[in-house]
């Protein structure tokens, strides 16, 4: 049976630089920073005190009353309001479809951090011998899938996805499979992290992958690509897509963003965090191979380009062995350099921006880039967004500690 076609119907998102997708594009194509110092109670007094995140401005208690607020951690109130967004976003009534065939499908690397931190606080710190009732059922990774699921009453599939930060693109892949396989009509998907507590940034402190605040510009920290990158930041927040049966957004006259025309998914096996070519490159061709396209198709590849020394390098080399002399005309951009890395919830967020790049037909600049490393040589889109360019194809890459390498790619087909 020929697989059926994935429309993306639906947009929203709880993020460092927008409450809306077309507030986040925006201010990505006119090269804004959503990175700064963080400045928290939780950190002041710490060394984390002079860390760089992307933080959103999100106050939960203006979604949920009190009594829920306390059973919702602070990753699944962004993932509850995100999808909220990608529900409205879509025009979906779901008391007129079949409840059982409509699902969700989340990804996110750490779960209820928030939670999990406040607990070791209490233990170790305050020297309490109590915790709040809801601790396990707040921090544990599956809660945001469930409680949408709650919301929204969907009884179809629901699986939490970790595999760290390609856990939401992968969240988004296998959503849109059971879609084209029939198995669901209508799946709710995305991904949503909150690792800006102190744990979670010493622990990554500890590998030495997080950038070096720039004394003169904390905002230009993150500099995927560039000769003085030195690192990652991390970010937080939400993003959701409903995805949805070609004929059936059709036939309920639902607006279609695009096609989620094709998913990769591969491995690396040579070393828990060092990433390789060959595994990024076998994502991306699995990927053109699912979507029956050629690599002449795609117009724009919205890079994983976390701005560790590492990844830069092995992305370029991978982008060159799948693409061949082309591989150097191809608008390429990262995004993290503006909104961080949302480990997580970053393929999700990035899959978001791809489809705007459709939709409006314009490529995001990446930032920071005054000094190119030479390894680095594509087209890295360091001048400014770009208009016009007659997009109909992108790709988007997420890539991750585990080696676990999601690939999807957006159509504009016939929508």
């Amino acid at each position: 049976m020929k697989p059926r076609r994935v429309a993306v119907t639906g947009l929203g998102v709880v993020a460092p630089l927008g409450d809306s997708p077309e507030e986040l594009f925006d201010n990505l194509t006119a090269g804004r920073s959503g990175i700064a110092r963080l400045h928290s109670p939780e950190t002041a007094g710490d060394a984390a005190h002079g860390q760089v995140g992307a933080s959103v401005q999100f106050d939960g208690s203006g979604f949920f009353p009190g009594p829920r607020l306390r059973m919702l951690d602070r990753v699944s109130q962004m993932a509850l309001v995100a999808a909220r967004r990608a529900i409205a976003d879509g025009n979906v009534d779901f008391s007129a479809l079949a409840r059982d065939r409509c699902g969700v499908f989340v990804g996110t690397g750490g779960g209820g951090a928030e939670t999990t931190s406040e607990g070791y606080r209490t233990l170790f710190k305050d020297g309490s011998d109590r915790l709040p009732p809801y601790s396990v059922l707040n921090a544990m990774n599956n809660a945001p899938a469930a409680w949408i699921a709650i919301e929204h009453g969907l009884e179809g599939p629901n699986l939490t996805y970790s595999t760290a930060c390609s856990s939401s693109a992968v969240a988004l892949g296998e959503a849109a499979r059971r879609v084209q396989s029939g198995e669901a009509d209508l799946m709710v998907a995305g991904g949503a992290e909150t690792p800006l507590v102190v744990g979670v940034l010493k622990a990554w402190e500890a590998m030495r992958t997080l950038a070096v605040a720039d004394a003169r510009d904390p905002s230009t920290s993150c500099r995927p690509f560039a000769r003085t990158r030195t690192g990652l930041v991390l970010g937080e927040g939400a993003a959701f897509a409903v995805l949805e049966e070609w004929q059936q957004a059709r036939a309920r006259g639902a607006r279609i963003h695009a096609e989620l025309a094709g998913y990769g998914l591969a491995s690396d096996i040579v070393h828990i965090t060092r990433p390789t070519a060959e595994g990024q490159a076998r994502a991306m061709r699995a990927a053109l191979a699912a979507a029956s396209l050629e690599p002449e198709s795609i117009g724009y590849i919205n890079a994983h380009g976390t701005a560790t020394l590492q990844n830069d390098v092995v992305e370029t080399a991978a982008i060159k062995a799948v693409f061949g002399r082309r591989a150097g005309s191809i608008p390429v951009s990262s995004t993290k350099s503006m909104h961080g890395h949302l480990l997580g919830a970053a393929g999700a967020l990035e899959f978001i921006v791809a489809v705007m790049c459709l939709r409006r037909d314009t490529v995001p600049p990446t930032m920071h880039l005054d000094s190119p490393d030479p390894e680095c040589d594509l087209d890295y889109v360091a001048d400014g967004a770009r208009t016009g360019l007659g997009l109909r194809c992108v790709m988007s890459n997420s890539f991750a500690f585990g080696g676990t390498n999601a690939v999807l790619i957006a159509s504009a087909g016939d929508a």
